[in-house]
């Protein structure tokens, strides 16, 4: 069985990270030392010596944000480790409270879908072209605007009505002309 290594988009990666994560840390410490000595400098030896507190300052910063971006993977595995258990609790206890809601969305859904003339009704429904309302297959007429559904020419040998481009009578044959 041969174990399966994903390779890094850049080669690089691991000898940056381990860069970052050294130099970031010590920069901040030299940052934290500039700013203190320029702050007692102040007071005890010269005014002058406030340069080395603002000297300090984007040391410190720089040192920061070395340290987050070198530390940035194992931050983003510890909260993934943190949020995962929760979002998997949080998951289930929704799912438990909200099962008889998901049952009556599917039953309503699964009886539209009967109604529509999809599923397993045994009477076929059609559409009036007129107002969109769901009629019976045979219907002549529709329910809601009294439309003639499709079979609007009778036949003169068995008046049954039939589509008006109709060539042949669907119940007896007859031939239109």
């Amino acid at each position: 069985m041969s174990i399966v290594t994903e390779r890094p988009l850049d080669p690089g990666h691991a000898k940056t990270r381990n860069t970052l994560r050294t130099v970031g840390p010590i920069l901040i410490v030299l940052g934290l030392v500039l700013i203190v000595l320029g702050i007692a400098g102040i007071f005890l030896v010269s005014p002058v010596c406030i340069v080395l507190a603002f000297v300090g300052m984007p040391v410190l910063f720089v040192g920061s944000s070395m340290s987050m971006f070198g530390f940035v993977g194992r931050m983003a595995r510890y909260q993934a480790q943190e949020v995962a258990p929760v979002a998997k609790d949080t998951f289930n206890y929704m799912a438990k409270g909200t099962s008889d809601g998901v049952r009556t969305m599917a039953s309503a859904l699964g009886q539209g879908l009967r109604e529509g003339g999809f599923g397993g009704s045994s009477q076929m429904m059609v559409r009036c072209h007129q107002c969109n309302a769901l009629v019976p297959d045979g219907a002549t007429f529709c329910s809601q605007c009294g439309q003639t559904l499709g079979k609007t020419k009778p036949c003169p040998g068995c008046q049954e009505l039939n589509e008006l481009d109709a060539k042949f009578c669907d119940n007896c044959g007859h031939r239109f002309a």
